[in-house]
C-alpha cells in the first residue's frame, strides 16, 4: 500500500447523510485517535487498499500528518481508498463514520468495519465480498487531496501571520475572479490562508 495521505479539512462523501450531533453516541472503544488510525491503516493494508486518503477535521502538523490525539468539533472521519474487484479492476471506495461523539471512536468503527470485510474475504464467497463492497463503491470517488497550505501560499511552514497575509494578498491579485482569475484557484488560496491562520491562532 502506498503511503496514506491526510486530507484537512474533512471531506465528507457526497450522497451520504450526516448524523445529527444530538444523536451521536459515546463510543466504548478504548483507543486514542492515533491508535485507532494505525489499526485502521493496518487493516486496509491487509485488505489490499491503495491510494488511501484519511480525511478528518484534525489540523495537520508541518510534516503533513494529523495531530495524533486531536479531538475536533466535528468528530467524523472519511477514509477513501481503492482496491481491485474480483475481475481485477481497480475501484474507488469510501467508508465514512460520524456515529460517535469522538473522532477516536469513529476511526475505530471504520477500522472494525474494514476488519469485518477482511473476514468476509477470508471466509465468504466472491459474491458475498462483492455485495459487502457495493454500498461503499456506490459513493462518488474522492477529490484529490489538496497541497499543503504552505505550498499553496508559496511560503515556508513556519511562516509568520504577517507573511501568510502578505502571500494571500499577492495571490489574490493573481487569482481573484474580479481581476480575471480563476474561482477555484482563489477558493484554494482562501482555504489555505484560513487553515494557516487557524493553526497560528491555536499555537498562540
Amino acid at each position: 500500500m502506498s503511503a496514506p495521505r491526510e486530507a484537512y479539512p474533512l471531506t465528507w462523501p457526497a450522497g451520504q447523510l450526516r448524523m445529527a450531533p444530538n444523536r451521536r453516541r459515546e463510543g466504548q472503544f478504548k483507543m486514542t485517535f492515533g491508535q485507532a488510525r494505525d489499526h485502521l491503516l493496518a487493516e486496509l493494508r491487509r485488505l489490499g487498499g491503495i491510494n488511501v486518503v484519511v480525511s478528518t477535521d484534525v489540523p495537520l502538523r508541518r510534516d503533513g500528518l494529523p495531530y495524533a490525539d486531536g479531538d475536533p468539533k466535528d468528530p467524523a472521519i472519511a477514509v477513501y481508498f481503492s482496491r481491485p474487484d474480483s475481475r481485477g479492476t481497480i475501484r474507488p471506495y469510501v467508508i465514512a463514520c460520524d456515529t460517535y461523539s469522538r473522532l477516536c471512536a469513529n476511526a475505530r468503527a471504520v477500522g472494525v468495519t474494514v476488519e469485518a470485510l477482511r473476514t468476509i474475504e477470508r471466509h465468504g464467497s466472491t459474491d458475498m465480498m462483492e455485495q459487502a463492497f457495493t454500498g461503499f463503491a456506490a459513493l462518488p470517488a474522492p477529490r484529490a487531496a489538496e497541497p499543503s497550505w504552505w505550498d499553496t501560499l508559496g511560503v515556508q511552514p513556519e511562516a509568520s501571520v504577517q507573511q501568510i497575509i502578505e502571500a494571500h494578498r499577492g495571490l489574490s491579485l493573481l487569482h481573484h475572479p474580479d481581476l480575471g482569475g480563476d474561482t477555484e484557484a482563489m477558493a484554494r488560496v482562501n482555504r489555505a490562508r484560513d487553515v494557516a491562520l487557524e493553526l497560528r491562532a491555536k499555537a498562540g
